[in-house]
Order: structure tokens, then sequence, then C-alpha cells
């Protein structure tokens, strides 16, 4: 602390000289700045508008942009019997075997044709056969269409 105050006593003068020094550089830059600024006004108007319209542009973009999603809960309520009763007639009348028909269960429960295979313990080719003799005896050409015709036939549960 010595050290300090007896460098400040001996160059007293070069340490105000460098502080009036700084400050008036100071000065100089602000003024600088500020006629700066009034020479280009304008400009430092339209711009500053031209970003906030931009900014407004993009968030207005975005918000029209996004798709307007709309959660609509269907609940749907299927009655059924409370025993299933097979019908005989309909079975005979479309020909359709009890290993298709087993097929036709299964694939009503949701398995894909691998689980089936493996289920019943056979091939996948076996699986895509019965399919397709199932498909042309219902006259479908999807496995969904094929469950809906199949309980409306009164064929599957």
């Amino acid at each position: 602390m010595a050290n300090a105050s007896n460098f400040l006593s001996k160059n007293k003068s070069v340490v105000l000289y460098g502080i009036f020094l700084a400050i008036l550089l100071f000065l100089l830059k602000w003024l600088e700045l500020r006629f700066m600024i009034m020479d280009h006004a304008f400009e430092i108007y339209a711009g500053s508008i031209a970003i906030i319209f931009t900014a407004l542009g993009i968030w207005l973009a975005l918000k029209l942009a996004r798709p307007k999603t709309i959660l609509i809960e269907k609940k749907v309520f299927i009655e059924q019997s409370e025993t299933f009763v097979l019908d005989e007639k309909e079975l005979s009348k479309l020909n359709i075997s009890k290993r298709e028909l087993e097929v036709l269960q299964l694939m009503s429960e949701g398995l894909s044709n691998q689980e089936i295979a493996l289920k019943l313990f056979v091939s996948l080719n076996t699986i895509k056969t019965h399919n397709a003799r199932l498909f042309e005896k219902l006259e479908v050409k999807r496995r969904t269409q094929a469950i809906e015709t199949a309980k409306r036939l009164s064929i599957i549960p």
C-alpha cells in the first residue's frame, strides 16, 4: 500500500494527465456516436421498423402454418349377445373349412400372419393361402373387411 501511494505522489501529473485524456476520449467518442446517430437517424429508424415487422411476420407465419388438430374422442359400443351362436348354414354355404375358420378367428384377434402360423404350427405360406381362400370366399380384399363380413354373417364372435 505504501508503494502505491509513493508511486502516485511521484507521478501525480502523469496520472492526472492520463485520466484527463481518458475523459476527453470518452467525450469525443460520445459526441461522434451522437452525430453519427443524428446523421443516420432515418436509416436507424427504418432498420428498427424492418426488424420489428420481420419478427412479426415470422411469428405470424409460424402461427398460421401450424396445423390445427382437433382431438375427437369417439366411443363405439358394439352390442354382442351373451352367447355366440355359429351360423352353420352360412359356414357350409361359403364352404369354409375348419382350419380356415381357425385362421379367421385368430385374424380377428389381431394376430399377424407369422403369429398365426406359429400358433397353428404351419408355415407362413400356408397361412397366406388360407387368407387368400378366405378373401375369395367372403368376397373381400382386406383382413379388416374379412373380419367385418364374418362377424356380420355370424361366423366369428
